[in-house]
């Protein structure tokens, strides 16, 4: 009895949801399928990042290149941004992941996710070198991927097919280290800018004469970075800024 109950309260919930994806069910596990064995499964994360906890699921963690504070995937009743929870390890860029699933928001899935919780949005369940060995790690992914080029597009602005060692080595040595420790460094080129803190919310572009400024601005507004012909002249990380746990 009780099991029957649970299973017409899972289909009472799956019917008031709508499906969040237009991919068709063969595109769905054929893309799932391409990403998740052989070599291709393989991947190298681009930017670091932080693993937080994943909002109201205590049964999963988040990957995100922003600290919580500046996470923008789910909202409360008044329309502001929540917190994932606190900073939990941090990953550099390059460190290895393994696509274990790739999971879309279904009107299934969506009833089967946690109610607080990003449950309208792809999720990329992965397997993280350094990371705390535990619950699944997630990669959430921006709503309305239409194509299966969409989904493999936004998954490659994330993590690289090709490891970028050989790509990182070449940075004086103490930009590799402020990688390692998702900082960034005056002097540091625009590269080594968005490996370590990712790409910015705005970017606000001047000329002055033939030189081109820019200033990068992340979510809400607190970290902003100056850079003079590509390379960084300022850092304004604002009040609230966020260090790392030690690991």
């Amino acid at each position: 009895m009780k099991r029957l109950l649970v299973l017409s309260l899972t289909l009472l919930l799956a019917a008031g949801c709508a499906s969040q994806t237009k991919l068709s069910a063969e595109e769905r596990s054929s893309l799932d399928r391409d990403l998740t064995t052989g070599p291709a499964a393989v991947r190298y994360l681009k930017v670091s990042s932080y693993v937080t906890p994943f909002f109201g699921d205590g049964s999963k963690r988040l990957l995100t290149p922003y600290p919580p504070e500046e996470v923008r995937l789910l909202n409360d009743t008044k329309g502001q941004p929540l917190n994932p929870g606190p900073i939990q390890t941090l990953v550099p860029a390059g460190a290895q992941v393994r696509v274990l699933k790739v999971e879309f928001p279904t009107s299934w899935a969506i009833a089967e996710r946690v109610l607080y919780s990003p449950r309208t949005q792809p999720w990329v369940y992965l397997q993280v070198e350094g990371a705390p060995a535990g619950s699944p790690i997630i990669l959430v992914l921006p709503p309305r991927l239409d194509t299966r080029e969409d989904v493999r597009a936004e998954l490659d602005r994330h993590l690289l097919v090709q490891d970028p060692a050989p790509r990182l080595g070449k940075f004086a040595a103490r930009f590799r280290e402020a990688l390692q420790q998702k900082r960034v460094l005056e002097g540091m080129p625009e590269a080594a800018l968005e490996l370590s803190w990712g790409a910015p919310e705005t970017i606000r572009r001047t000329l002055e004469g033939p030189r081109v400024n820019q200033e990068w601005v992340y979510p809400g507004g607190k970290r902003r970075v100056f850079l003079t012909d590509g390379v960084v002249t300022r850092i304004d990380e604002g009040a609230g800024a966020t260090e790392a746990p030690a690991k």
